[in-house]
C-alpha cells in the first residue's frame, strides 16, 4: 500500500474572485468582500478519483485534510497534525515535515504558490510533491493542470518519474499594486506526465513581441462595437489594448470599458456580474499565461463561471502574440466548472496580429 501525505490550505484562492490577487495576509479582507472558500472542493475533486486505489493517506485534522478524505469516502488515513484555527503557513510546514518523517512516497497538497513555498521549505527535494491548483496565480511549476490531472499523476507516479520543477516566490503586495515581482525560490521534485503538469510562467520581451502586441491592440480596438461592454483580462498583451485607447490599464487586474471609457477598474466578480446585468452585450478579452497556456483559472478568477455564462462563451476573445503561442503548444481552461470548461470545446481561435488568428488545441485532462 502506498503512503501519501495530503494537506489542504483551506483559504487558498479566496482572494481571486474578489479581486485581491492573492490571499496571503488578506483572509479577513477576502471574507469582508464575500469570498467563498473553494480549495476543499478542488481537493475533493482529486481525492474522489483516488478512492479505492489502495492508498494509505497521512493527513491533518479538520479542513486541512481529514474532512475532505471523509467527505469522499476514504477511510484509510492517519492524522499526524492538528492545526489551529485559522490554519497558518506554520501548520503547512509542520504537517509536511511530519509526512516526511512518516516515510511518505509523495506529498499531495492543495493550494497556491504560497502553499508550495511552505511545503518546499519543510521537505526540499527529499520527497516528491504535487499541487492540486487552488490558488490565485500559481506561477510555480509544481501543480497539475487541474484536479483530475492531479489524480492521474498520483495514480501513475511510480511510472511517471520525476523532474525538477520551479517553486516561485511572488511578492503579493507588489502584485496587488500592479507589479509582477517573482523570483525563483527553489526546485522541487515533481512527478511528471506530459500535458498533465503545468509549466512555469514565461515572460516575452523581444522587439517583435512588442510590435505584435501593438498589432493585436490595433485590430481589437478597430472591431470594438458600440454600446458593448468589454471585459479586459490581465496581462501586458491585453493592457496594450487599453493603452491604444489612451486609457491606463490595471496590468494584473480586470478592467471594463464601454464606448471608449473605463466603467470599472480592477473589477471583482461581483462588479462584473452587476455590469453584465446593466449591459448584456459584452465581450471578454483574455490572454493565456506564457508557456503555461492557461486561458482561464490562473490570475483571472474574477472572470468566474457565472460571469462567463452571463456574457456567453461565444463572446470569449483570446489574444496572444506569435512568440507566446510558439512557446505554448497547448491551451488549458480551469475555471472551476468542469462542465463549462468542456463547453468551450477542443480548440480556441487566438488573435495573434492585425487580422491574423491561429487555432490552438485546448486540452481537457481527466
Amino acid at each position: 500500500m502506498r503512503r501519501i501525505g495530503f494537506l489542504v490550505n483551506p483559504i487558498a484562492g479566496m482572494g481571486g474572485a474578489v479581486g485581491l490577487k492573492g490571499t496571503d495576509g488578506q483572509f479577513t479582507e477576502a471574507l469582508r468582500r464575500g469570498a467563498i472558500p473553494h480549495a476543499c472542493d478542488r481537493a475533493a475533486g482529486t481525492l474522489a478519483l483516488l478512492r479505492g486505489d489502495g492508498i494509505e493517506f497521512v493527513t491533518c485534522a479538520g479542513a486541512m485534510g481529514e474532512d475532505i478524505l471523509r467527505s469522499v469516502g476514504i477511510t484509510e488515513y492517519t492524522v499526524l497534525h492538528r492545526p489551529g484555527e485559522p490554519t497558518t503557513a506554520a501548520d503547512t510546514r509542520t504537517a509536511a515535515r511530519a509526512f516526511l518523517d512518516a516515510g511518505v512516497r509523495l506529498i499531495l497538497f492543495c493550494g497556491g504558490d504560497g502553499t508550495a513555498r511552505d511545503v518546499y521549505d519543510a521537505v526540499g527535494r527529499e520527497v516528491p510533491v504535487l499541487g492540486i491548483p487552488a490558488g490565485v496565480k500559481m506561477y510555480s511549476a509544481v501543480f497539475a493542470v487541474n484536479p483530475p490531472a492531479a489524480a492521474e499523476l498520483v495514480r501513475r507516479a511510480g511510472e511517471a518519474g520525476c523532474r525538477d520543477a520551479e517553486v516561485m516566490d511572488i511578492d503579493e503586495e507588489a502584485y496587488r499594486s500592479g507589479h509582477l515581482a517573482a523570483r525563483l525560490y527553489g526546485y522541487a521534485c515533481v512527478p511528471s506526465i506530459p500535458e498533465r503538469i503545468q509549466g512555469g510562467k514565461q515572460v516575452f520581451e523581444q522587439q517583435d513581441e512588442e510590435r505584435a502586441k501593438d498589432e493585436i491592440a490595433a485590430f481589437i480596438t478597430e472591431i470594438m462595437l458600440p454600446e458593448t461592454l468589454y471585459v479586459i483580462g490581465a496581462g501586458s498583451t491585453t493592457a496594450r489594448i487599453l493603452e491604444r485607447m489612451d486609457l491606463v490599464p490595471t496590468l494584473l487586474g480586470i478592467d471594463v470599458v464601454r464606448d471608449g471609457k473605463i466603467v470599472a477598474r480592477d473589477a471583482d466578480e461581483r462588479t462584473l456580474l452587476s455590469l453584465l446585468d446593466d449591459y448584456p452585450r459584452a465581450k471578454i478579452v483574455v490572454s493565456p499565461i506564457g508557456a503555461q497556456g492557461f486561458v482561464l483559472g490562473r490570475g483571472n478568477q474574477q472572470i468566474s463561471p457565472a460571469v462567463l455564462r452571463k456574457a456567453g462563451l461565444q463572446n470569449l476573445v483570446v489574444v496572444a502574440t506569435p512568440a507566446k503561442l510558439a512557446a505554448t503548444p497547448l491551451l488549458y481552461v480551469d475555471s472551476g466548472d468542469a462542465a463549462l470548461d468542456r463547453e468551450i470545446g477542443d480548440s480556441l481561435q487566438v488573435i495573434s496580429g492585425y487580422r491574423i488568428a491561429q487555432r490552438k488545441r485546448l486540452l481537457h485532462p481527466g
